[in-house]
């Protein structure tokens, strides 16, 4: 399939604490770095599952906004019509995870994606219009995601990406014109501002190890054994990777299913992405 994906593309900055996290105080770890944002990261398990992926953002002008562009490139996205921000830093996340995997916080730094505008996407409308499905993120603007409702011929999905920004979906299906989406993903940090939207679209919420919820029933998470867990961040736009690759035909059952392996082998990797994840194409 054909699949637009407008969004963020971070500089994800992944601290691990060896021991359990005590707050208030240096703990010993490893610190990663790593090519990520939750638009970047679902076009690239998208792009691994066999898709002709279209990535729309905006990069920071620096060596990690050039450096994230390339690595794009070669991953087999169609980047043309993104843009480099002129004197405009890279959006950046950093992360502290705790020993078993878990992320205890993090802060995102965001706003060269706010450049992402409804004008922004009109001047890019004919990309969009190719799409068999059309993928948006919650770091975009209520405007920016209003558009996109009422603009898209293809199927909507949408990802919420926190608490904070679920709101923004929110926002945006009272601003539009036409509001509407074919599927949204979320979890229960982000559910008490989205559950008053049961009635449109498909909800997938995310259970983390107790699996996914969907309007009419939930399913069990993969079992994978503790040790094999690497990196939880990530395996949440894996689960939509995965649920976006079956299609807007398939049923809630076959997406939320292959959703739920796409996470579960994300799990097993260091990595917010796992190369791996191309087996599962097959």
């Amino acid at each position: 399939m054909k699949i637009c994906v407008i969004g963020g593309a971070n500089l994800d900055i992944t601290a691990t604490s060896d021991a359990p996290f005590r707050s208030e105080d240096s703990n010993p770890g490893r610190v990663r770095t790593s090519f990520g944002g939750v638009g970047r990261n679902i076009a690239h398990n998208l792009s691994l599952l066999g898709h002709q992926v279209t990535f729309l953002t905006v990069f920071g002008d620096d060596i990690f906004g050039k450096s994230i562009a390339e690595s794009c490139k070669k991953l087999g996205m169609d980047i043309s019509a993104c843009q480099i921000a002129e004197n405009a830093p890279n959006p950046c996340f950093a992360s502290i995870n705790d020993s078993d995997g878990r992320m205890i916080g993090g802060i995102a730094d965001m706003d060269t994606t706010n450049l992402i505008t409804p004008e922004w996407l009109e001047q890019r409308k004919a990309k969009i219009d190719e799409a068999d499905i059309v993928v948006a993120e919650a770091n975009l603007q209520p405007e920016t995601i209003a558009w996109l409702m009422d603009s898209c011929k293809a199927p909507l999905y949408l990802d919420a990406v926190s608490g904070p920004k679920a709101k923004r979906i929110a926002q945006a299906f009272e601003i539009a014109a036409h509001p509407h989406f074919h599927s949204i993903k979320y979890n229960r940090l982000e559910e008490h501002s989205l559950s008053h939207l049961q009635h449109h679209g498909r909800h997938f919420i995310s259970l983390g190890k107790d699996g996914l919820k969907t309007q009419t029933q939930t399913f069990p998470a993969y079992p994978i054994a503790k040790e094999k867990i690497k990196n939880m961040t990530g395996a949440g736009d894996a689960l939509f990777a995965g649920i976006i690759h079956k299609g807007p035909n398939a049923t809630i059952d076959e997406a939320a299913q292959f959703g739920l392996r796409c996470a579960a082998l994300t799990l097993e990797s260091p990595e917010a992405v796992n190369p791996e994840l191309k087996t599962l194409s097959l």
